[in-house]
């Protein structure tokens, strides 16, 4: 059984095995085998000559002798390095660099191969093979499907068999840590989401004062307050007010007792003397007037000095969802 390592992923992320078929081999990491020059130009003197070398090299391995083969072979090449089908015959799992368990070695005679004949498929089905020896699955069937295409043989349906169970279970493995990873991804932006929202609402409490009465001294400071209440769903009451309103005198402590009692709506007092252009904005023509706000827009609204219609307004608005 051959397995793909594991790996570890941050937050407790832990890729498990993957049980996959077939022997896997070590890399072969030997000096490389010596290759033909392509700009050699070949005469048929050559070309006999290195049918012969090939000859000897296939009979030297039909006989066990692998050194042996690849020497021959290896003549044969330099004779002919414009010949695909030489260095396949190097390489190819009947060769002699499979059967000497180098598949790197195999992987450059067929990478010769392709460079010289881009269609051979004999040259893709190499490769592959050889891919898989390494435990290179997905990389295999790959090659493996592109033979197939260009010259179909039953050696290739019977390694493919091989190698397609193991590359969809490495296919399967990647789309399960995939889903955890994104589950992962979208718990971490939900806790962060979390965190802003909570430091969003801890800045807005601590400016609305729960239970007091906030004097607005500034467009700035209004806007700044509606902001803090909509992100905590509360109603605003702004209160207009003047120094020498007599009604207002009498609204005064009831307005701030009211603060007290209902510590989940915001209380604010502006006087319209000093916030002229604010009143204006707001169309208060006569004061007292308590303006009902939700999300910075105006609901509803009291004019005078009326005790229970102010309570009331409260009692309907304060509870309402938004």
């Amino acid at each position: 059984m051959a397995k793909v390592g594991e790996n570890s992923f941050e937050d407790e992320i832990m890729e498990s095995d993957i049980e996959l078929e077939g022997e896997v081999v070590e890399p072969d990491n030997d000096p490389l085998q010596k290759m033909g020059d392509p700009s050699v130009e070949v005469s048929e003197e050559m070309r006999d000559k290195a049918q012969l070398y090939k000859k000897k090299g296939v009979d030297a391995l039909s006989e066990g002798k692998l050194d042996e083969a690849v020497e021959h072979l290896t003549e044969a090449i330099l004779l002919n390095p414009t010949s695909a089908i030489l260095y396949a015959a190097r390489g190819i799992k009947t060769g002699v660099f499979v059967k000497m368990k180098k598949p790197n070695a195999a992987i450059l005679d067929a990478e010769a191969a392709l460079q010289i004949n881009p269609d051979s498929a004999k040259g893709y089905k190499s490769r592959g093979m050889a891919k898989a020896m390494l435990g290179k699955w997905e990389d295999a069937a790959h090659d493996l499907h592109l033979a197939a295409k260009l010259d179909f043989d039953e050696e290739i349906s019977s390694e493919l068999k091989k190698v397609e169970p193991n590359v969809h279970k490495i296919e399967e493995h990647k789309k399960k840590y995939e889903r955890l990873r994104k589950e992962r991804d979208m718990k971490k932006a939900d806790l962060e989401r979390q965190r802003r929202h909570a430091e969003e609402v801890s800045a807005a409490a601590a400016i609305l004062k729960p239970g007091d009465v906030i004097t607005i001294h500034s467009s700035n400071q209004l806007e700044e307050i509606f902001t803090a209440a909509s992100k905590l769903s509360k109603l605003v009451i702004l209160y207009f007010t003047a120094t020498w309103c007599g009604p207002c005198r009498f609204m005064g402590p009831v307005y701030k007792s009211l603060s007290e009692q209902h510590r989940n709506v915001v209380f604010l007092k502006l006087d319209i003397d000093q916030q002229g252009n604010i009143a204006h904005r707001w169309n208060v023509s006569s004061v007292p007037t308590f303006s009902c706000v939700i999300n910075g827009k105006e609901i509803d609204k009291v004019v005078g000095a009326d005790k229970t219609g102010l309570e009331r307004k409260i009692a309907e608005h304060g509870s309402r969802k938004q």
